[in-house]
């Protein structure tokens, strides 16, 4: 079978593999079979750490270094994208407001996001009409208002006092001011990369489902929930923003609600973004194959997930999509009706995760080369 061109798409394999990596041993490997076929190489980030490499990888462009606030007011270098086009940057929040950042200092409490505000300015000062910012990875419970602050909106207390909301103060808020907000702003295009549903507060919302995960008792889980609805009730009662209840407005600490309120952003699926700032649907047109993959493959993958995005678009074509997982369950039968060819998992022994672990490069290698044998095979 004669190959002209595959395009090489896939996610990370959480814990092991991180998309860039997979592309590189991807394409040695169509190199080696099929050396004059032209391969596309476009990892895939969900928002967090490595967004801005795996955007950068796929379109050009240059890494932007500049000093902002860490999640403790601390001045650090942190960076974001600016793609090839100079009119599009990528932002990853967690450069300046991730977990890694905090170390042993977790506390949502006391963390903020005013780093993010801080890049987002950045970036529109060098000249950026649109600019993507990734949601994932935070070490933050405040809503966004950090960032926000950066921007130039003002947060006033009872006493008439401007400040800083951090997670444990947001319950402080008694007047919310666009008044300074930064010109600069005026007409960017701000989309929020955001790959999961859940509501600003609640049960479901931020604090109860993430907070703990960044250092919080279940005392401070309840006090940060408490927080982030008395934030919604002022966006209401002094904007007439019924925020709250939108989907993936919990995301980061509620960055996602920040973002919404605060910068007018829209809220997207990873995914489609990346697909349409890639240009996918153009890429698609004269492709052979496309070679897709994640760390498990399930029921969950075909709600919105990657794969499922790609297969979609590829199917409008007839393009095949094949699929290498780490695992793969039952019950994926849908898969194959959304544009899904095959699916495959990498691992060639019953092994648990805590030793197939280790073996992932050459599990991944070994898969895809069979399945470039088998390609070439055919008459």
């Amino acid at each position: 079978m004669l190959m002209k061109k595959i395009i090489l798409i896939p996610d990370s394999f959480k814990g092991t593999l991180s998309s860039m990596q997979i592309c590189g041993i991807w394409s040695a490997k169509v190199q080696e079979y099929f050396p004059e076929c032209q391969i596309i190489s476009i990892p895939i980030a969900d928002g967090g750490e490595g967004t801005v490499d795996c955007f950068l990888t796929a379109l050009g462009g240059k890494k932007i270094k500049t000093f902002v606030k860490n999640p403790y007011f601390e001045e650090i270098e942190s960076f974001y994208g600016l793609l090839n086009d100079g009119k599009t940057a990528v932002i990853e929040m967690a450069a300046c407001a991730g977990l890694p950042l905090v170390e042993n200092r977790k506390n949502p409490c006391c963390t903020t996001t005013y780093g993010v505000g801080q890049l987002i300015l950045d970036a529109a000062q060098q000249g950026a009409g649109k600019i993507i910012i990734g949601l994932g990875g935070s070490s933050t419970n405040d809503g966004g208002c950090g960032a926000a602050s950066a921007a130039g909106i003002q947060f006033y207390n009872k006493a008439g006092e401007i400040f800083i909301p951090v997670g444990g103060t947001l319950h402080e808020i008694e007047r919310i001011s666009f008044e300074k907000c930064n010109p600069l702003l005026n007409g960017i295009e701000i989309i929020t990369m955001c790959d999961i549903d859940n509501p600003m507060y609640g049960p479901n919302g931020a604090a109860y489902v993430f907070a703990p995960q960044k250092g919080a008792d279940p005392k401070a889980v309840d006090f940060l929930d408490g927080g982030l609805r008395h934030l919604a009730g002022i966006l209401e009662r002094d904007l007439h923003l019924n925020i709250s209840q939108i989907p993936g407005t919990g995301a980061a600490g509620a960055m996602g609600a920040g973002m919404v309120a605060f910068f007018h952003s829209q809220l997207r699926m990873g995914i489609e973004t990346i697909l349409d700032t890639v240009h996918f649907s153009q890429i698609l047109s004269d492709a052979d194959m496309i070679f897709t993959g994640e760390g498990k493959f399930d029921r969950q993958s075909l709600h919105g997930k990657a794969v499922i995005g790609i297969a979609k678009r590829a199917k409008e074509k007839n393009i095949p999509v094949i699929v290498l997982a780490g695992g793969v369950e039952e019950d994926i039968d849908a898969a194959y009706e959304m544009g899904v060819s095959a699916v495959f998992s990498i691992n060639r022994l019953p092994q648990k995760f805590s030793v197939s672990r280790y073996k992932s490069v050459e599990n991944i290698t070994a898969a895809f080369e069979n399945i470039l044998r088998l390609i070439k095979s055919l008459k």
